[in-house]
């Protein structure tokens, strides 16, 4: 490997030269919706910001980097204004009567959008366990055009393996989509297992500091990049230069803030493990974890959710998230700070009484950069 292309490296010089106009070292914030032509048609490669802006062309090869495809390569990133507005333009691609494949513990609004928008407008879809290649297998058909990945899941952790749901999915010629929100690019990398997309919420751990709303889809193939594209401009799901330069910001330090998280995920989960008051745990990290075998093949460590019942059931989990002080009862995830959650009363609303409900006493963590002793210290005290 090059020393330029480690991670580390790319996420703080990836699209981002010093500006040529006056030497700044950080990406200038464009604040400007159309560009100057000097003649019709005749441009320095922007006309309008809904159809680009240098700002957001930074962020775009600085993400792409980090999934994998450089300046030289096929493909390249599309950022949107959200997490949901990524998955929206790959809704896009599909049309009435194509079958999209759904993890059957999907994120609530991933579901939202497909069960209550999508098919709307003609789309099949269905779930499958994705933990269970076979299951996977039985469950594409011919109309199948795309697998909707989540690993590790949302808010259960569970973990696909990317190639073999590849593999299934290539059996009827189907795209993969991978949502890689709580990996992020430093733990895991879906276009290299064979995925057609990798998504993101940068709201989340691009981000990191819980200030912005983001999205971004990153591809490997050119032909597709070039359509999702296209659909953006048409459809207008774009983030504004300001946005894009927090996100930017936030992903220089990805790397030692990934660490952190996970370095504090661990502790906790074992903290949890061993404790009579936690009737059960999830996170990948755990040996005991039914996904643990998988996520040590494909990730470089096992992220920073965490999400475990107390004993005592749905009001025990009501009252312990009232107690705590530094984690904060707030919905999202993936900011220096950590928060805490009941999924079902929250976040997950939406897939209440379906397959993909959730069960009602589990709290998720989105484990912080804090000192991992307040951590502890916090969630003991709300243990009571």
């Amino acid at each position: 490997m090059n020393t330029e292309d480690r991670l580390e490296t790319l996420a703080i010089h990836a699209g981002q030269d010093p500006d040529p106009a006056t030497g700044a070292a950080v990406v200038p914030i464009y604040a400007t919706s159309t560009y100057v032509q000097e003649a019709p048609g005749v441009h320095k490669g922007y006309e309008y910001s809904r159809t680009d802006n240098p700002t957001r062309t930074a962020l775009q090869t600085q993400i792409a980097a980090l999934e994998g495809v450089g300046p030289d390569d096929d493909g390249g990133a599309v950022a949107t204004s959200s997490g949901l507005a990524a998955t929206a333009l790959i809704g896009y691609l599909l049309g009435p009567g194509d079958h999209l494949l759904l993890p059957n513990d999907a994120y609530g609004g991933t579901y939202r959008l497909i069960a209550k928008v999508l098919a709307e407008h003609g789309i099949e879809w269905s779930v499958a366990d994705m933990t269970d290649p076979r299951a996977v297998a039985d469950a594409v058909r011919a109309e199948t055009k795309l697998v909707w990945v989540e690993t590790p899941t949302n808010p259960l952790l569970r973990i696909a393996d990317i190639a073999e749901v590849v593999a299934a999915a290539a059996t009827v010629g189907a795209m993969v989509a991978v949502d890689n929100t709580f990996a992020t690019p430093f733990l895991q990398q879906p276009l290299e297992l064979g995925a057609d997309m990798v998504v993101h919420s940068s709201t989340k751990y691009l981000g990191g500091h819980s200030d912005t709303i983001g999205g971004a889809i990153v591809t490997g193939d050119g032909a597709l990049l070039e359509r999702l594209r296209f659909l953006q401009n048409a459809a207008g799901p774009i983030p504004g230069p300001f946005d894009c330069y927090l996100v930017l910001r936030g992903i220089k330090t990805l790397g030692v803030r990934m660490q952190r998280h996970c370095e504090n995920a661990m502790v906790i989960a074992n903290f949890l493990a061993d404790d009579a008051r936690v009737e059960r745990v999830w996170y990948p990290g755990l040996p005991t974890d039914a996904g643990h075998r998988v996520a040590s093949r494909q990730m470089a460590a096992y992220g920073g959710m965490v999400s475990f019942t107390p004993t005592g059931g749905v009001e025990a989990a009501h009252e312990l998230v009232a107690r705590t002080r530094l984690f904060f009862l707030a919905e999202s995830l993936g900011g220096v700070e950590s928060l805490i959650e009941v999924p079902a009363a929250m976040t997950h609303q939406s897939v209440e009484g379906t397959a993909l409900e959730v069960p009602g006493a589990l709290v998720r963590l989105s484990v912080g950069i804090e000192h991992i002793d307040d951590l502890l210290a916090d969630l003991d005290r709300a243990l009571g």
